[in-house]
């Protein structure tokens, strides 16, 4: 009777501190979503110089001319794609693998405004996006027939289906394991 007692405890024990780090990490992961535009905003103070002399050394904007303009076009690429890893991470429908398709834009074009020797920030990048794109749309089409096939065989929900398919690993690693 006493060793059942003990287990008992051993368990609500552990599911206390799993309770306990979920919501630290909804906790953290929520502020972060709300100080976006507070971060969006931090390309104000940078200044509009040619040349910023920081504690990590002299940068020199070559291409945009002004390091504030450099420091404003990464924000608007960064802040996206930050909030587009938040919803990859914590999605748990079986089409998440799409959001790969705007991260992959996104990166390409973070990798465009950090190369001065472009001219135009935003072109091309559909020519860097057919591969992410050739593995990701079969991908999702053939999760969507398997679905439906198994609509047509039994007779469960939608949201069964996504319960049934979806793929819950127990952290941020096997997540990122998942995808590859």
């Amino acid at each position: 009777m006493e060793n059942k007692q003990q287990s008992e405890r051993k368990i609500s024990k552990f599911q206390d501190n799993t309770d306990r780090k979920s919501l630290v990490l909804g906790s953290v992961v929520a502020t972060l979503i709300a100080i976006t535009p507070y971060l969006f905003y931090l390309h104000e103070s940078v200044p509009n110089v040619k040349s910023w002399d920081t504690f990590f050394g002299l940068y020199e904007s070559n291409y945009y001319e002004s390091v504030f303009v450099l420091a404003w076009t990464l924000t608007s690429k960064l802040i996206p794609l930050f909030l587009l890893f938040v919803w990859i991470f914590t999605c748990k429908h079986w089409w998440y693998h799409t959001l790969l398709v705007p991260i992959a834009m996104y990166f390409y074009q973070i990798i465009v405004v950090l190369n001065d020797d472009l001219s135009f920030a935003d072109s091309n990048q559909m020519l860097y996006l057919i591969p992410v794109m050739a593995i990701v749309i079969p991908t999702i089409y053939l999760v969507r027939a398997r679905i439906f096939n198994r609509i047509n065989e039994a007779n469960k929900s939608m949201e069964e289906l996504e319960e049934e398919l979806m793929i819950s690993p127990k952290n941020f690693w096997g997540k990122v394991k998942d995808y590859f």
